[in-house]
């Protein structure tokens, strides 16, 4: 016998439940027996599979605090070069024998050929879904389309597919998807089960990745040695960005689905998609993927409050970047940073005037209010930037720790369909005016901005995007995507695509402070609420930051002015110090223990 096995050993069990059933001579077979007879039992399996597919809110939430638009405080052990690894532990295949298990097995229930073909494409859809988190995370990867047994050693020492071949493989599967799966109005109740238009949804996601990735990027990291894309490999990038529109083309072509649009409601609508108690009915049709949780069920989205979680000072702390929120247009169309030239040294009040409607629904503004009439202005306890969101933060007072909120959570809206859209042809010098009449201008519209098709490049996003980027229509749809996705799970994912990791490594920005040790009032109500200082770490009545100024060290991490006693917040910038971009973090390593155990694994690049 070999002395290793891998990991994946341990997963061969994994739909097994206790030691009496391990006894039995063949496990599968029984289960196979048992579960797959009809199409009920399909949708009972499949449904297990949607609960550990669609991602949990703190999971979707959490996922842009690693990007360029916001900061938390605990982001600087993720940037610097101390994860080696030995920290990455993974790699694990236990949902993929689940899926490939099911589909060796379901075509055994008794059900039309229709029916089959659907169930077979939601299996498919979920393998897609596996493989694509495995490449996007660790480049190439085994690929396996069949139940690995215990026995054999060829699928155990398997080397790593390419990332060519994987990424064929995941466009088959999601093409099935796409063919078979039913689009009926009972696969769409509540946007919760997977139909034709999720798959297509997730098509459009992975080609745009895809195709992008292989445009903005030089090489190939899952080799050793970082090999450089051969030209049929780089060529690609053309094909995935046209399936992309493809999909995209057959939802938007379709008039199943149309943005949430009331003109009297512009103020808030947008937010009202992230904390209503019932948004699977309610925006049923911009929701094409959703999570859904009921109260009268008990269905929680987690085991405290999402407000809470907001608004402890012991939880996440999130905080968006200064230079991000620059991006939001006035609602004239033009660039804030054209109507403020020396735009550093704005006030809140001046930035959250007369802005895109979508800036005032995402963080707190002078006048923000909640359930109980009160102003909840932003606090520094809470958000070292000054900017604090309200994205996912329900009005009702309801911060008690582990008190339970039931916020349905939209996994994919119609609104990224018309943006990977306009971006995908934009990237082909195909988004025309006709097509930005489609796509970005009611997006536009709906947040009170006037659509101005570009013809000029912004100064300031040429610069954002470390001026690699100057096509006025590509760098107008990429301020959209960040403005209408913010703390969708996404933008980390679009930075890496992008190859701008350097963005995730540069000092967060915050709000312009006139001067230290002066009380701010920043609901304008005439009472002070916050304070900026280099000696108070509390002051009665209001939050306090404290900063490093002029040999002071009250504050561990480094928070900074820009001026030393004034000027813009830097936060974190002794932790940031430390921060290092490097061509290898476009990938995860690959665990240490696991390269040992399956030396044909090889490493990525640079690890």
């Amino acid at each position: 016998m070999k002395k290793y096995l891998l990991p994946l050993l341990a997963v061969c069990f994994c739909l097994t439940a206790c030691d009496d059933f391990l006894s039995k001579e063949n496990p599968n077979k029984i289960e196979s027996e048992f579960f797959f007879k009809n199409e009920s039992s399909l949708e009972l399996y499949t449904n297990g599979l949607i609960r550990s597919y669609a991602t949990a809110i703190l999971t979707f939430i959490n996922g842009d605090r690693y990007s360029d638009s916001m900061s938390w405080d605990g982001e600087y052990l993720f940037y610097t070069d101390r994860y080696d690894v030995s920290d990455n532990t993974s790699w694990s295949w236990t949902n993929l024998r689940s899926i490939n298990y099911y589909l060796a097995n379901m075509r055994n229930a008794e059900a039309d050929e229709a029916t089959l073909d659907h169930y077979e494409g939601v299996g498919r859809f979920f393998r897609a879904l596996f493989y694509i988190d495995k490449v996007q995370t660790y480049g190439s990867v085994p690929w396996y389309d069949h139940v690995v047994e215990s026995t054999s050693e060829e699928d155990l020492y398997k080397a790593r597919d390419s990332r060519a071949f994987l990424c064929q493989k995941i466009l088959e599967d999601l093409n099935y998807a796409c063919e078979h799966c039913s689009g009926d109005s009972k696969y769409r109740t509540r946007s919760t089960l997977i139909n034709k238009y999720v798959a297509l949804a997730i098509k459009a996601r992975f080609c745009l990745y895809e195709g992008t990735y292989r445009k903005y990027h030089t090489s190939d990291l899952s080799d050793p040695q970082g090999r450089a894309w051969t030209s049929e490999e780089k060529a690609e990038s053309t094909t995935y960005l046209n399936e992309c529109i493809k999909a995209c083309e057959e939802i938007m072509n379709s008039g199943v689905y149309s943005l949430v649009d009331d003109p009297s409601k512009r103020a808030t609508q947008y937010r009202q998609m992230f904390i209503d108690g019932d948004g699977c009915a309610n925006f049923t049709n911009e929701w094409i993927w959703a999570r859904d949780y009921d109260e009268s069920l008990n269905v929680k989205n987690q085991s405290y409050s999402i407000n809470d979680y907001m608004t402890n000072a012991q939880h996440a702390q999130y905080q968006f970047n200064r230079d991000f929120l620059f991006t939001y247009l006035m609602q004239d169309g033009t660039p804030f940073t054209d109507k403020y030239p020396d735009y550093y040294k704005t006030t809140f009040a001046e930035e959250t005037t007369g802005r895109d409607l979508r800036l005032t629904q995402t963080i707190r503004y002078p006048g923000f209010k909640r359930a109980d009439g009160k102003n909840y202005p932003p606090s520094f306890v809470y958000t070292k930037t000054g900017y604090q969101p309200i994205k996912w933060l329900q009005d009702v007072i309801n911060d008690e720790i582990n008190a339970s909120t039931f916020t349905d959570v939209p996994l994919i809206r119609y609104a990224e369909i018309l943006l990977s859209y306009a971006e995908a042809k934009a990237e082909l010098n195909a988004c025309t005016p006709e097509i930005w009449d489609k796509t970005i201008k009611p997006l536009r519209e709906r947040s009170g901005v006037t659509s101005i098709y570009p013809t000029k490049a912004d100064d300031y996003l040429v610069k954002y995007f470390l001026n690699t980027v100057t096509d006025p229509v590509l760098l107008e749809v990429r301020r959209e995507r960040g403005v209408e996705l913010t703390m969708e799970n996404l933008r980390q994912h679009d930075i890496r695509r992008w190859h701008m990791g350097e963005l995730l490594v540069k000092v967060k920005t915050g709000m312009y402070i006139p001067s230290i040790e002066t009380d701010l009032d920043l609901d304008l109500d005439g009472t002070p609420d916050n304070i900026v200082s280099a000696n108070l770490t509390e002051k009665a009545g209001l939050s306090v930051l404290t900063i490093n100024y002029n040999g002071s060290n009250k504050s561990g991490t480094g928070h900074i002015l820009s001026e030393g006693d004034h000027g813009y917040i830097m936060v974190h910038t002794k932790l940031q110090s430390g921060y290092h971009w490097s061509e290898k973090k476009y990938l995860s390593p690959i665990p240490s223990a696991d390269v040992t155990l399956n030396p044909d694994l090889t490493q990525n690049y640079g690890w």
